[in-house]
C-alpha cells in the first residue's frame, strides 16, 4: 500500500479540521481548548484508506498567532489541501499559507471551496475566481476547485475521487528519498508517554525506513536512543517507510528530554549546525530586508531566532548599487548566510521558512547549500564565487558534484571526510561510494584515506614537499634524507596524516622520491668530501679494532684527523647507515655486536639447561670493563637473545 500526506492550508474558520473529520470520520482536534474555542491550536491528524492508498492528514491551525504550529504540519507533507471557505473567499492566511507551501516547493494539491452550502452560484462562482488569481501562475495553477460542504456531504466524494486521482496519476513529484542505504530522518511534532510503554514520538518520516530494534540519534543532543516499537495509524508495524505518519516508541530517554524540533535520524548521517550558507527569496508582500535582520527560521518542525546575512543577489546581472548588498527588495533572491542562536539539524536541499521576528508574518524561505560552511567573508568577490558553485547546476538542480567540489578545495590539506559527504551534502549513504567513483573519475577530488582532497591541493604538496628535499640535500650532503615524521611536521603540520601518506605514496610510485624511515629525492647519494671520507674510514677502522672495548668518541674525534663537526657528521651517517650502533653513550661496530650476539647464542648447543651468565662471569669471558659489559648485556636483553633474571642472565 503507497502512503502520502495531505496537509490543509487556509484561514481560521474557513473549515479545515471539519473537511478533515467529514473525509475520514476522526476528530483532529484533540485538546480540550481546541474543543471549547471551536479553533485549531496544535496539529491534528486523521488518516483514510482507499484504493490501495493510505492517505493520511495534517489539520493545521489556520489562526496567524500558531503559523509556526502550522508550519511544524507543512514541513512533511506531499500535498497541500488548501481550503477555502465560499462564504469568504481568500483571506490574509490563506494568502500566508499559501506562501509557505510555495516557499516549500510542496509537489501539488487541490482546492476545496468549503461552506458551499451556505452561498449561491454567483457567490460560489466569484470565490472559484478569486482563488484561481491567487494560484495563478504557480504549482497549484491547473489543480483542481472542488465546492464541498462538510454539514451536507455535498462534494465530499468528488473532493476525495480528486486526491487519489492526484496519488495515482503521479501528478507530483514524490520528493522523499526511499530504498536501501538511505539515512532516516523524522522530524519529530509530538513527545508524549503512553503507559505502559514510556515515551513516544511522532511525525512524518522525511527519508529512509526505521524499524524496530533500530539505534538512532537524537538531534541535536546526539543522544543514541533505541526504537522500541513501531506504529502507522495506530497499528504496529516491523517497520515504517518514508512518507509515512509515524509513532515511534523510544527506549533510553524520558519524555521530558524529547520535544517537538528535536530529529530522528540515523547514526551520523546529520550534523546540528548554527549557520548555514542559502538561497533567500524574499516575498514580493514582504518589507525591503535589511542586512544583518533578526528573524525566526523553520525547518522541519523546528523554530530557531537568528539572522540573515545578505551576501550578494542571485542574478549576477541585477544591480545592487556600490559595495555590498545593504537591502533585499521584496520579490528578489539573494545568496545569504544564516546565523542561528541555537542548533538546527539541516542538509543540503533542505528547504526552510524566515518569518519577521517581531511581528512575526512570513517574509520569504529559500533552500540550503551547504550547512557547515567555513568561517570566511562571504561579501566579498571570493565569496561570490562559492556560492555560484555551490549553486551550480540547471535551475532548480542543486549541482550536487560541483557543490562537493568546492567543500573539497575549501578544506585544502585536511581534506573533507567521505562521511560528511552525508550529513553536509546530502548525499545517501548507500550512494556513497558511486559519489565518491564519480568525483575521483571526474578529476574533481582524489582520494587520501577516508577523505576527499582536491587535486591542485595534492599537486602543490608534492611541488613542495620536492623543493624541500632538494633544499635539504643541498644544506645537508651527508644526509640520507629528511626523517618522514620531521617532514611531515614540518610540511604538513594542517594535513591529515592520510593526505601526506598520499603524497608519499604517489612520488613513490612514479619514481621521484624513496621513502622508507627517511625520505630523499630519487638518485640522491650521499656525497663526501675528502676530509669526510679519511674520517669515515678512520673511525670505522677504530671501532671495527675496538671491537667490545671501543674508543670513546672524543678519542675517535681525534684519530681522525677532521674537525670535531666532520667527525660528528661522520659518526651520524654511519649511525643513521647501521653501521655504528650507539648504546646509551658507547659507540660499538654493527659487526662486533652480531659476532657476540651468535657467540652468546652458541652456549645454548649442547646444554640440557638454558645456560646462564652474570655480569662477573660476562666480563671475564670477554674481557672488558663494567663500562662496556652493562649496555652489551641490556642490548642482549632488547634483541631478545637473553632475559634478565634476578642479578643473571637467562641465554633464550
Amino acid at each position: 500500500m503507497s502512503s502520502v500526506v495531505f496537509g490543509t492550508a487556509g484561514h481560521i474558520d474557513h473549515g479545515k479540521s471539519a473537511l478533515v473529520r467529514a473525509l475520514t470520520g476522526i476528530d483532529p482536534d484533540r485538546l480540550k481548548e481546541e474543543k471549547a474555542r471551536g479553533i485549531t491550536i496544535d496539529l491534528g491528524f486523521a488518516h483514510f484508506e482507499a484504493e490501495g492508498i493510505d492517505v493520511a492528514l495534517v489539520d493545521v491551525p489556520g489562526h496567524e498567532r500558531f503559523v509556526k504550529n502550522m508550519l511544524a504540519g507543512a514541513s512533511g507533507i506531499d500535498f497541500v489541501l488548501l481550503v477555502v471557505a465560499a462564504d469568504e473567499s481568500v483571506m490574509p492566511q490563506t494568502r500566508e499559507h499559501f506562501d509557505i507551501c510555495r516557499l516549500l516547493h510542496v509537489s501539488g494539491g487541490l482546492v476545496a471551496l468549503t461552506k458551499a452550502d451556505l452561498v449561491d452560484r454567483d457567490t460560489l462562482e466569484l470565490a472559484r475566481l478569486e482563488v484561481r488569481e491567487l494560484v495563478n501562475g504557480t504549482f497549484l495553477e491547473q489543480a483542481p476547485i472542488v465546492p464541498v460542504s462538510s454539514k451536507t456531504g455535498e462534494g465530499l466524494p468528488a473532493l476525495r475521487e480528486a486526491m487519489l486521482r492526484l496519488v495515482r496519476e503521479g501528478a507530483i513529484r514524490h520528493r522523499k528519498p526511499v530504498g536501501e542505504g538511505v539515512a532516516a530522518r523524522l522530524p519529530i511534532d509530538r513527545a508524549f508517554t503512553v503507559k505502559g510503554f514510556g515515551t513516544v514520538v511522532t511525525g512524518t518520516l522525511v527519508s529512509g525506513e526505521i524499524r524496530e530494534n533500530d539505534e538512532l540519534a537524537l538531534l541535536p543532543a546526539d543522544r543514541r536512543v533505541k526504537v522500541r516499537g513501531v506504529q502507522v495509524h495506530g497499528l504496529s508495524r516491523p517497520a515504517s517507510a518514508a512518507g509515512q505518519r509515524v509513532a515511534i516508541n523510544l527506549g533510553g530517554v524520558e519524555v521530558a528530554e524529547v520535544r517537538r524540533g528535536q530529529t530522528l535520524a540515523t547514526p551520523e548521517a546529520f550534523d546540528a549546525t548554527d549557520r548555514a550558507d542559502a538561497i533567500f527569496e524574499l516575498l514580493p508582500s514582504a518589507r525591503p530586508l535589511k542586512h544583518g535582520a533578526r528573524v525566526r527560521v523553520h525547518h522541519g518542525t523546528m523554530e530557531a531566532l537568528g539572522r540573515i546575512a545578505l551576501a550578494g543577489l542571485c542574478d549576477a546581472g541585477a544591480e545592487s548599487g556600490p559595495g555590498p548588498l545593504q537591502v533585499l527588495q521584496p520579490g528578489e533572491q539573494a545568496y545569504v548566510r544564516l546565523r542561528l542562536e541555537s542548533p538546527v539539524v539541516v542538509t543540503r536541499g533542505d528547504r526552510y521558512i524566515a518569518r519577521a521576528y517581531s511581528p512575526p508574518l512570513t517574509i520569504g524561505g529559500g533552500v540550503i547549500l551547504d550547512p557547515r560552511p567555513p568561517r570566511s567573508a562571504i561579501r566579498t568577490a571570493a565569496g561570490r564565487r562559492r556560492f555560484e558553485r555551490l549553486d551550480a547546476g540547471k535551475p532548480g538542480d542543486v549541482g550536487l558534484d560541483e557543490a562537493i567540489a568546492a567543500m573539497v578545495e575549501e578544506r585544502g590539506a585536511a581534506g573533507l571526510p567521505v562521511l560528511m559527504l552525508v550529513s553536509r551534502a546530502g548525499v545517501p549513504p548507500g550512494m556513497l561510494d558511486a559519489t565518491v567513483e564519480r568525483l575521483v573519475r571526474a578529476g574533481r577530488a582524489a582520494l587520501a584515506g577516508a577523505a576527499l582532497v582536491a587535486p591542485r591541493v595534492l599537486a602543490n604538496l608534492q611541488g613542495r614537499l620536492l623543493a624541500d628535499l632538494g633544499t635539504h640535500h643541498r644544506a645537508q650532503p651527508l644526509s640520507e634524507g629528511v626523517p618522514r615524521e620531521e617532514l611531515r611536521e614540518r610540511l604538513f603540520g594542517r594535513a591529515s596524516p592520510a593526505v601526506f601518506a598520499r603524497v608519499i605514496a604517489d612520488l613513490s610510485a612514479e619514481g621521484r622520491i624513496v621513502a622508507r624511515d627517511r625520505v630523499a629525492l630519487a638518485g640522491h647519494q650521499v656525497s663526501l668530501s675528502p676530509a669526510e671520507q679519511r674520517a669515515r674510514e678512520v673511525i670505522e677502522n677504530a671501532l671495527r679494532a675496538g671491537a667490545l672495548a671501543p674508543p670513546d668518541i672524543a678519542s675517535l674525534r681525534a684519530a681522525s684527523g677532521a674537525t670535531a663537526e666532520i667527525a660528528d657528521r661522520v659518526i651520524a651517517l654511519l649511525v643513521r647507515q647501521r653501521v655504528l650502533v650507539r648504546l646509551e653513550t658507547v659507540l660499538f661496530h654493527a659487526e662486533a655486536l652480531e659476532r657476540l650476539k651468535a657467540d652468546i647464542a652458541a652456549l645454548k648447543k649442547g646444554a640440557v639447561a638454558p645456560p646462564t651468565i652474570d655480569v662477573p662471569a660476562f666480563k671475564d669471558r670477554y674481557g672488558i670493563s663494567r663500562k662496556f659489559a652493562i649496555p652489551l648485556l641490556e642490548y642482549l636483553d632488547r634483541e631478545r637473545v637473553t632475559r634478565r633474571v634476578g642479578d643473571g642472565r637467562v641465554v633464550i
